[in-house]
């Protein structure tokens, strides 16, 4: 029951048939991680490596946090401090 890949329909069923596509990928993510999380619940370190990633994360939050939260200098900050320096090489 597949159609021609050269038919293009309404817009509503291409929006539906993208929303299929992508439940079909978010369903085998989700089956591919589950059979991770089993592999890695039988092993006899899983404690340390829940314990290792737990600091990986927690690294990787820091430096999101550090690139993003430090906002810029505000623009007329900037340009009031030019001024400033060019006046002040200006009279010397």
């Amino acid at each position: 029951m597949t159609r021609d890949s050269g038919h293009r329909g309404s817009p509503g069923e291409q929006a539906v048939l993208l929303a299929a596509g992508l439940a079909d990928i978010a369903a085998g993510a989700l089956g591919s991680a589950l059979g991770a999380v089993r592999g890695l619940a039988r092993r006899s370190d899983a404690a340390e490596l829940v314990t290792e990633a737990e600091r990986d994360l927690t690294a990787r939050g820091r430096l999101v946090l550090d690139r993003y939260a430090s906002a810029p200098p505000a623009h007329l900050e900037v340009l009031a401090r030019h001024a400033l320096a060019r006046r002040a090489a200006e009279s010397d």
